[in-house]
């Protein structure tokens, strides 16, 4: 167990402990009591993840398993996307392209960019005890950020912009899948922290650009004319 640990530690901490080398290297006190915030917060998300596999919930383990596996490829967003398109009318269709085109974005900025960038390894299952039937299958991307995280938060608040009980409703949705990724054993909880603030913040501003670019169209009101006209018809000669 001793050997496991000492190989599974730093793939786990990989992230933290990157940052705080980099920190540290300054020198000066301020970037060295960071560094040091950064590594216990390391240990904080290693930490509540063996917690979270340790405790045993039966009644959850299924649901949460089967949520996890519709969020893959953003296939409940696009499904719910679709539904907006067709009974939500021009409102909906108009939330229903916002959201899409927020989760394309954030798609390709947490797998083409952060991804990248930072290579830190999925957890290990079997060394913190996750039970078999929590079990998803295991993606072959790096697992910082969570990209399930990211699109969900994405599209909700993509949605949400103009319609916003919709877009509360969609978030509670999305913490949920978030959390199933943890709970499946997928990703650590820094993961799903770091990919819904992306999400959220690249829906928001998608959102703002494509109302700059393509502002909804208002009904037409009738003028001042029109409007007498219509109270006080002219005689028929």
């Amino acid at each position: 167990m001793a050997q496991r640990d000492s190989v599974r530690e730093p793939a786990a901490e990989a992230v933290a402990e990157q940052l705080a080398q980099g920190l540290a290297r300054g020198g000066g006190p301020a970037q060295q009591q960071l560094a040091r915030g950064l590594r216990e917060l390391g240990a904080v998300d290693r930490a509540v993840y063996a917690a979270v596999a340790a405790t045993p919930t039966p009644s959850l383990d299924e649901p949460l398993r089967r949520l996890s596996n519709a969020a893959n490829n953003s296939g409940l967003w696009f499904a719910i996307a679709a539904g907006l398109g067709v009974a939500g009318g021009r409102a909906g269709r108009r939330a229903a392209v916002r959201g899409t085109v927020a989760i394309g974005v954030t798609s390709a900025l947490v797998n083409l960019a952060v991804k990248s960038a930072w290579s830190r390894q999925r957890p290990d299952r079997a060394g913190v005890g996750v039970p078999v039937w929590r079990n998803v299958r295991m993606p072959t991307s790096t697992s910082f950020p969570s990209g399930h995280a990211a699109s969900g938060f994405a599209f909700a608040a993509a949605i949400g912009r103009d319609q916003p009980w919709l877009g509360l409703g969609l978030r509670f949705v999305a913490a949920a899948v978030a959390y199933s990724r943890v709970h499946t054993g997928v990703h650590y909880p820094g993961d799903i922290v770091v990919g819904s603030l992306i999400g959220e913040g690249t829906g928001q501003a998608v959102a703002a650009v494509m109302d700059r670019v393509m502002p909804a169209r208002k009904p037409s009101r009738p003028g001042r004319d029109e409007q007498r006209n219509a109270a006080h018809p002219e005689p028929a000669a």
